[in-house]
């Protein structure tokens, strides 16, 4: 039988504020000073879209400049991929910083080193396409909408590599919009609107919610779900994590996601289990505030539940097998096993090859770098925000997916309230990582 959805009484609608109001009211305004002015020129072609926003960068008028920043972004939801490729190009080339007023103003204030000319500098050096993204973010659901375009972006540039200038600036305005002063944490539970559980129901992105019966036992009584969210966005999560408290720390994923389970009495639990963080818009990569919220949720929860002693993630090890495949493992593990640790998953595996894929593991978690830092995803980010290796699964994950990324293996992070600081500032400066002495003996 399926959980009820969540009663009409929790559900809300996004309603304007006081200021959406007033910015509504002046782009309504502004579209009919808009279609004034076009009928006056008797324009018979309407513009394309990189001329419209060369126009939106000379508009003066707040109104129709408001109203003209909503049409653009409405105007480019609606191209397909092959024009907004061409969108993109636009962006890069036409829009670019012009290097003879940049080369100008340099040499202006190599003789006059004076704060006008190096004023004058900062305003060369950022390219046309920086202003043009602030005013399309004037427009209502502008934020979201750049989030939405450089999502777009993203997978167009390993093979236009000609676009990375359009994504840098995205990213550098992102970096101080979402800047975590800005971000508020909520804690999610069945009574949140329903519009908030869809959407965590949609970006689940490590595990799998199979609808409301799955989502209700994920926000039961010994289950957590905290978000960040941003105020241009307040009812889109930026990123959430998944938290079980336990007695003890979990080694297997299933138990977790159990929906029939004897929920933990609050008197029993010692541990928390974060079991699945996602980020929830592919246009904010980079933009890192997962970090901060497994930092935030520590210090909540140890407000509410003082017994609780270990903070813990149960992770996937999602580039695992993919590295595994064109490894070269010679040096690793026996010869006998060369061959087979590289197999797809399937039935009961012999204690020779766990014993190789636990011991290989634990070589791809700490040896292997991307840049001076673990390759590996996910360990780059728990390493990067302090927590230690504490412990390898085997059998952590039996699903398909848990088979064919990390033939079912899991990792424990541990995050030691005492130590985070100063592994987060060994692994950065010195490149080491805080391992157990479990994962010792198996490297």
């Amino acid at each position: 039988m399926s959980a009820p959805e969540p009663s009409s009484s929790h559900v809300e609608t996004s309603s304007p504020t006081g200021l959406g109001r007033i910015v509504g009211s002046v782009v309504d305004a502004g579209r009919d000073i808009l279609a004034k002015r076009r009928q006056a020129a008797a324009e018979k072609e309407p513009l394309d879209l990189a001329a419209q926003c060369h126009l939106l960068l000379e508009h003066r008028g707040e109104a129709s400049g408001l109203a003209l920043a909503a049409e653009i972004n409405d105007d480019y939801m609606n191209l397909d991929q092959e024009h907004r490729l061409a969108f993109f190009r636009s962006l890069a080339n036409d829009f670019e910083v012009n290097s003879d007023e940049i080369l100008a103003a340099a040499e202006a204030y190599k003789t006059s080193p004076d704060h006008d000319n190096l004023a004058a500098i900062t305003r060369a050096a950022e390219a046309p396409r920086i202003r043009l993204f602030r005013r399309m973010n004037m427009a209502p659901g502008g934020t979201a909408l750049l989030v939405k375009l450089r999502g777009h972006l993203l997978p167009l540039l390993k093979s236009h590599p000609e676009l990375k200038p359009v994504d840098t600036d995205l990213k550098h305005l992102f970096v101080s919009w979402f800047n975590k002063g800005f971000l508020e944490m909520r804690a999610i539970d069945w009574n949140s609107p329903a519009l908030v559980l869809e959407k965590i129901i949609d970006y689940e992105a490590v595990h799998e919610i199979g609808g409301w019966d799955d989502l209700r036992s994920r926000l039961g009584a010994d289950r957590l779900c905290f978000a960040f969210f941003h105020p241009a966005m307040p009812d889109d999560p930026l990123v959430f994590v998944e938290i079980a408290l336990t007695k003890g720390i979990s080694d297997s994923i299933a138990p977790l996601l159990e929906q029939d389970r004897a929920p933990t009495e609050h008197k029993n639990f010692d541990s928390v289990i974060f079991y699945s963080i996602s980020n929830c818009h592919p246009g904010l990569a980079g933009v890192s505030f997962g970090n901060f919220l497994i930092k935030q949720v520590v210090q909540e929860i140890r407000k509410e539940h003082e017994q609780v002693k270990t903070f813990v993630t149960l992770s996937p090890v999602p580039g695992f097998r993919r590295w595994l495949k064109k490894a070269d493992i010679s040096d690793l593990v026996e010869p006998s096993q060369q061959d087979k640790v590289k197999q797809p998953i399937s039935g009961v595996v012999e204690t020779e090859t766990r014993d190789a894929l636990l011991k290989l593991c634990a070589h791809y978690l700490v040896n292997e770098k991307s840049n001076g830092l673990a390759k590996d995803p996910v360990a780059r980010f728990h390493l990067g925000n302090g927590a230690r290796l504490h412990r390898i699964n085997w059998a952590a994950d039996l699903s398909t997916k848990g088979k064919e990324q990390s033939s079912g293996i899991m990792v424990n992070y541990l995050y030691d309230l005492k130590k985070i600081e100063i592994n987060h500032d060994a692994y950065f400066d010195q490149g080491e990582i805080s391992v157990s002495r479990s994962i010792t003996k198996l490297l």
